[in-house]
């Protein structure tokens, strides 16, 4: 019969010591996810921000604007509800967060839209029109 652990994770193995360090360094509450991966277009009166976020439900993915700064926060909760536990032979999947965050200057804010869907979040960011300088006459008195 073959064994329900997946292969290259071993009991007793040298990973774990890692993962064992790892949990004793640094608390639940601290540890992230590492940062998502983004693909930027410029498609010529906007831009197309593209967000790998996959397994996220849309009410998991935040996004926040200040300062000219967009902030992009996903995190997955653990339930509290307690079901009925087996034991488990491998627990890889952990609850925890991605951030990340752009400088939107020269984009219109209040116009910005996003969409979620099969795990990618697009985001339209609208440029600002360029700015024309202005001149005039000056008279001299």
């Amino acid at each position: 019969m073959y064994s329900m652990i997946p292969f290259g994770r071993m009991s007793n193995s040298f990973n774990d010591l890692f993962d064992e360090f790892e949990r004793s360094m640094f608390p639940a509450s601290q540890r992230q996810l590492p940062a998502f991966r983004t693909d930027i277009q410029d498609k010529g009166d906007h831009y197309l921000l593209e967000a790998d976020l996959p397994g996220f439900n849309k009410g998991d993915i935040d996004l926040h604007l200040q300062d000219g700064v967009l902030t992009i926060t996903a995190k997955h909760q653990e339930t509290s509800e307690k079901k009925e536990e087996g034991k488990y032979l491998c627990r890889e999947r952990r609850c925890g967060s991605y951030q990340r965050s752009f400088d939107v200057s020269g984009i219109q804010e209040e116009n910005i839209t996003a969409a979620y869907d099969n795990g990618v979040l697009k985001l339209i960011l609208p440029k600002q029109g360029e700015v024309i300088p202005q001149s005039r006459k000056i008279a001299i008195e």
